[in-house]
């Protein structure tokens, strides 16, 4: 028998953790005569009743009650800790030489996420395969058996995607490609606001550009490289995970799977989108609650990625990034403020987004 452990790291979300819940037990019985699927799920101090939820409803999922919101990172990494997982081990640069990181982006200043358990976690034997989930996803049919089965089969290939729909059915990248300065451009600079870019943005933000792959390649059934997988759904090989280590721990959310994907491609392993495997994802629904301290948080996060690793992103890259930045939340608050003089926002969100804009500034 194969064996899964599926974590869920969960914070105020009880109706959509029961609902992600009732998909992977239905998921995991189309492949029950050769998948065994271990449950975990780590609440980061809900407030909203999920642990007694999942504690009365779902008696068979391991249940790790935080005292303290660990974020998605230290979340999955106190799961994998009790599955045997250790360390983050990263591999050498071509010169030989460690990579290292930025003291401006320390790890962060929560206790270790050990301290947080209420009661000891027993450490039964890693499992062959491991998939971080959201809560608010949810797998459709046999989702879980075709990506173990291709992780199985495919003997270098060290991590899968599936394909990501939003509630409605719309389609939802659930793949990327490396950051790029175009890329923070997109994202940063409201090119909607000039009336010769309007018409060609949708195609513009949907393509290689931005980082996204062909939807021409979700819509076939056949594998495909990719440089990273969203980390709503992300399966990595138990092999991979006990040589490269855990997340790491600098990250509180965001861009710890890239970080965890390009650590896996730089000790050999390659990474997959598996269009045939599907996954409704209900986007943000977490971070949603707290919005302006998650942009601060995504920004914190991107800036650690860049710095962490200099022989992708030089000095001069890193100048560039600033500057970006600069110029973006620049315009930015320059178009809150005039949302506000139009009446369209109070002083209280006007101020909001603006103290946000310039946290982030301090952290560039």
């Amino acid at each position: 028998m194969t064996k899964l452990t599926v974590i869920i790291v969960s914070y105020n979300v009880r109706d959509l953790l029961r609902n992600c819940l009732h998909s992977i037990f239905a998921s995991a019985s189309l492949s029950a005569d050769w998948l065994t699927v271990e449950i975990i799920v780590v609440d980061n101090a809900s407030q909203d009743g999920s642990a007694e939820m999942v504690a009365a409803e779902f008696p068979s999922v391991r249940l790790i009650a935080s005292s303290q919101n660990l974020g998605f990172t230290g979340g999955n990494n106190l799961a994998l800790a009790t599955l045997g997982f250790s360390g983050e081990n990263r591999p050498q640069t071509a010169g030989g030489r460690r990579q290292t990181t930025d003291d401006r982006y320390p790890i962060s200043n929560i206790q270790s996420p050990i301290s947080a358990l209420r009661s000891p976690i027993p450490s039964p034997q890693s499992p062959d395969f491991v998939l971080l989930l959201n809560p608010d996803a949810e797998l459709v049919e046999d989702a879980l058996g075709k990506m173990v089965a291709f992780l199985r089969d495919h003997a270098g290939a060290g991590a899968c995607g599936a394909r990501l729909c939003y509630g409605d059915g719309r389609f939802q990248h659930g793949a990327f490609r490396f950051p790029t300065l175009m890329q923070i451009a997109l994202d940063l600079l409201p090119l909607g606001e000039i009336p010769g870019l309007r018409r060609f943005l949708p195609q513009l933000l949907d393509s290689r550009w931005n980082g996204r792959y062909p939807q021409s390649l979700w819509r076939g059934t056949a594998p495909f490289r990719v440089d990273f997988v969203l980390g709503a759904a992300l399966m990595v090989r138990g092999e991979a995970v006990r040589q490269i280590g855990l997340l790491d721990d600098s990250y509180f959310m965001y861009c710890e799977e890239m970080d965890w994907c390009l650590r896996l491609r730089q000790a050999g392993w390659t990474i997959h989108a598996l269009p045939a495997a599907r996954v409704v994802h209900h986007e943000g629904q977490s971070s949603r609650q707290r919005r302006w301290i998650s942009l601060e948080r995504l920004w914190r996060s991107r800036f650690r990625f860049y710095h962490k690793y200099p022989e992708r992103y030089p000095p001069y890259y890193l100048v560039a990034v600033g500057m970006l930045v600069q110029t973006g939340l620049s315009i930015r608050g320059w178009l809150a403020r005039r949302r506000f003089a139009h009446g369209e926002i109070d002083g209280a969100a006007l101020a909001q987004e603006l103290s946000a804009y310039q946290r982030i500034l301090k952290q560039g």
